[in-house]
């Protein structure tokens, strides 16, 4: 009775309803501006809070937290500018849908699908959250490697036809990765002794320039095309779409859940590993995902979402932080005088369970805001090309800029931008550079730290992952699908299937 009292505290005090829903709503438009964070924004919100009593404080920065995941898709969707990483896969059956001019039915979609994700992911942190803490706590440095690897796998979804383009571009994007000091011996590496690149290349620098200026540039080669007209007859998707698509949601929420307990990670690569779940279990798309399937829609944009009440179960729990965005709650409840962890669960029960409330409110404010003012913004895609080529080039150097206040980045980006337009002119998927880019710090440090705990010993390392029951399951997930990827699989397949086919 205690926990439902405290999860209705929310509901029942105005000033606390109005900071959830005023964060929310500031949340989806800083999230839909590429290279204006939720961390960022999060992080800005403490200085002004910080004499605040610590509900109302929560109550903003949860708004924003839960909004601005989802806020990445409204650009991802209509202009090939995932506003955040966690909607890149979302861009890449999104926006096919846009140009035929069901940006209204994508967007609807995506919003009840990210509400259906956020709700799982809540439900896990209300009811089992010690449980998934614990689980995710087993995870040593070898299994965030083989994570990692099965992430990179990836590659053969993100492809796009070509799988060999795929792998180079995938490795193109771990090398780009892997540009800068090394965090572990602070060595330079592929800096060419150039100061400028000893930080690191930015990822969303890349991720803006990749997808949003290369966009700009080919469509210079259509200047003068009409634009497409929008198809809004209705945007809250019909109950029969919901109901086929409900297992599909439930399954990738899942995803979405453990990725998002697991430190270090976050709804970026739940939102991709979700994604390549959905292509292999999704027999017969009404289209084939890459060109507007609603597979492609439903799987990220929930798993990305159910990530969220993820991220919160590690910090609750443990004290540990899931994402940046719980990292950087974590002090800000420091600053307000509680201890988040273990201790705060016994203590301060109330405080976990008024989470939980501006949780289940900021998604329900996240619903219905999203589906408001959907009209509006499909308006942006039947602009002029006149128009719209320099508000995406606008867009793409604000939000490369605002990621370090940094001209540099702004020069990286662009560069970034014209090499992807000619990526996409040769038939290059951009996808699997930016899964490479996101991976590789989890692949490099995770081997490292591995191979360092096993005295640099290989069959140690081995006899390790054999000896672990989650490591050897996460290592035959990885021969499974990398064998599924090959020629031979497929042979194998058809020949199961009755079907004439070469292997090769």
């Amino acid at each position: 009775m205690d926990a439902l009292m405290n999860i209705l505290t929310v509901f029942t005090q105005p000033q606390l309803l109005l900071l959830v829903g005023l964060g929310t709503f500031a949340g989806i438009y800083i999230g839909a501006i590429p290279g204006l964070s939720v961390t960022m924004a999060v992080s800005i919100l403490i200085s002004f809070t910080f004499s605040w009593d610590v509900y109302p404080a929560i109550s903003l920065m949860i708004g924003i937290y839960m909004g601005g995941v989802y806020g990445g898709a409204r650009t991802a969707i209509l202009l090939n500018i995932p506003g955040a990483p966690s909607a890149i896969a979302t861009a890449l059956d999104g926006y096919p849908m846009a140009q035929r001019g069901e940006a209204g039915t994508a967007i609807g979609v995506t919003t009840v699908m990210s509400f259906i994700g956020g709700f799982v992911g809540i439900g896990v942190l209300a009811l089992a959250a010690p449980s998934v803490s614990k689980f995710a706590l087993t995870f040593q440095p070898r299994d965030y490697m083989l994570l990692a690897v099965l992430g990179i796998l990836l590659v053969g979804s993100l492809s796009q036809g070509s799988l060999t383009k795929g792998i180079f571009a995938g490795a193109l994007g771990i090398g780009i990765g892997c540009v800068g000091r090394d965090p572990l011996t602070f060595t330079e590496r592929f800096t060419f002794d150039l100061q400028l690149m000893e930080g690191g290349i930015s990822f969303i620098a890349v991720m803006i320039g990749m997808f949003g200026v290369s966009e700009a540039l080919l469509q210079l080669h259509h200047v003068d095309k009409a634009a497409v007209r929008q198809k809004i007859t209705r945007i809250l998707p019909s109950l029969a779409t919901v109901k086929k698509h409900l297992p599909l949601s439930l399954q990738t929420s899942t995803i979405g859940v453990v990725i998002g307990a697991l430190p270090g990670t976050g709804g970026d690569i739940a939102a991709l590993m979700a994604y390549d779940h959905a292509k292999r279990v999704t027999k017969r798309p009404e289209r084939p995902f890459g060109d507007g399937a609603m597979e492609g829609l439903v799987a990220p944009e929930t798993a990305n979402n159910a990530a969220v009440g993820g991220a919160f179960i590690p910090m609750m729990t443990l004290g540990i932080p899931g994402d940046a965005v719980t990292a950087i709650m974590i002090g800000a409840l420091f600053i307000h005088g509680l201890n988040p962890g273990p201790m705060l669960m016994i203590d301060q029960p109330d405080m976990f369970w008024f989470i939980v409330g501006c949780l289940v409110m900021a998604n329900c404010f996240m619903l219905l805001f999203g589906l408001t003012g959907i009209r509006l913004f499909t308006k942006i895609v039947e602009m002029p090309r006149s128009v719209l080529i320099p508000l995406i080039m606008l867009l793409s150097i604000v939000g490369a800029y605002a990621v370090n206040n940094s001209v540099s980045d702004v020069y990286w980006m662009l560069g970034f931008g014209v090499f992807g337009y000619f990526m996409r002119h040769y038939g290059y998927p951009l996808g699997p550079v930016i899964l490479g880019v996101i991976l590789s710090r989890l692949l490099d440090d995770n081997w490292r730290r591995a191979i360092i705990s096993e005295r640099e010993d290989l069959g140690r390392f081995f006899e390790g992952i054999l000896g672990s029951p989650l490591s050897l399951v996460l290592l035959l997930s990885v021969i499974l699908i990398f064998v599924s990827q090959t020629p031979l699989w497929r042979w194998g397949k058809a020949r199961l299937l009755g079907r004439t086919e070469g292997p090769f």
